[in-house]
């Protein structure tokens, strides 16, 4: 091993969505921006907060006084019926390829029929396995969703790497007892590297993923700038 690489093996891995295996930035922004002006709130306040949190959550927290169910029900609707802008990261494909039969999940706290629809928009396989918002009773930063995710596989947690991208997602993983890769797409590495992540890295496409076997994952994490332990706490700007 150089000391530029990084090496795991697991029995499953869990992938968040999106600012994982796709990038519906420009889509998410869009409907909250809407939905913030017919509200007269400040969509820049609300997007700080909103990604990888269940849209539920994040209105709960924002306009408890409104009927947050009925709200968050006609939000995902119209998401659903608009993935204009929707597209794969780059090395998600090749990625989800080198799985090849091995257990593995896409845990979202968006619908099922929006995580759906998103990943056919950007041309991804659809998992066997899907953990949505609706499928749990406490969203991410909750350990609730990748608990879910491991059983259902009949995997245990500790077995499991999660691939995240917002420290809500970061720190379910945490709890649920797994290891976490971050990758620094929503958010940048500045507002990761105190997580509890172990590893950060720049790009998805710095990870490779192999199945030696069908249950027996290989994870090379090949990025120069990668960082691990306490040591991240020393990341600078200039390293990205």
């Amino acid at each position: 091993m150089t000391p530029a690489s990084r090496t795991f093996q697991c029995a499953a891995v869990l992938f968040d969505l999106d600012g994982v295996l796709i990038d519906s930035t420009r889509c998410v922004e869009r409907h909250w921006r809407q939905w913030a002006s017919v509200h007269g709130l400040r969509a820049d306040v609300i997007l700080r907060e909103a990604h990888g949190v269940r849209n539920v959550d994040t209105m709960r927290r924002i306009v408890p006084h409104l009927d947050v169910e009925k709200e968050a029900a006609e939000f995902a609707a119209n998401e659903v019926a608009d993935t204009e802008g929707v597209v794969a990261v780059d090395g998600a494909a090749s990625l989800l390829a080198g799985l090849d039969g091995a257990p593995w999940a896409v845990v979202t706290s968006c619908s099922s029929a929006l995580a759906r629809a998103r990943l056919r928009a950007a041309d991804l396989a659809l998992p066997t396995m899907l953990i949505t918002g609706s499928d749990v009773s406490r969203g991410k930063p909750e350990p609730e969703p990748y608990l879910l995710a491991a059983a259902r596989l009949g995997v245990e947690p500790a077995e499991c790497i999660v691939v995240e991208d917002a420290p809500a997602g970061i720190e379910a993983g945490k709890r649920a007892g797994m290891r976490v890769i971050a990758i620094a797409f929503t958010y940048p590495p500045e507002k990761l590297q105190f997580s509890s992540a172990d590893v950060l890295v720049a790009r998805l496409a710095d990870v490779s993923m192999h199945a030696s076997d069908k249950r027996t994952i290989q994870i090379s994490v090949s990025d120069k700038k990668w960082y691990l332990g306490p040591e991240k706490r020393r990341l600078s700007r200039a390293q990205y």
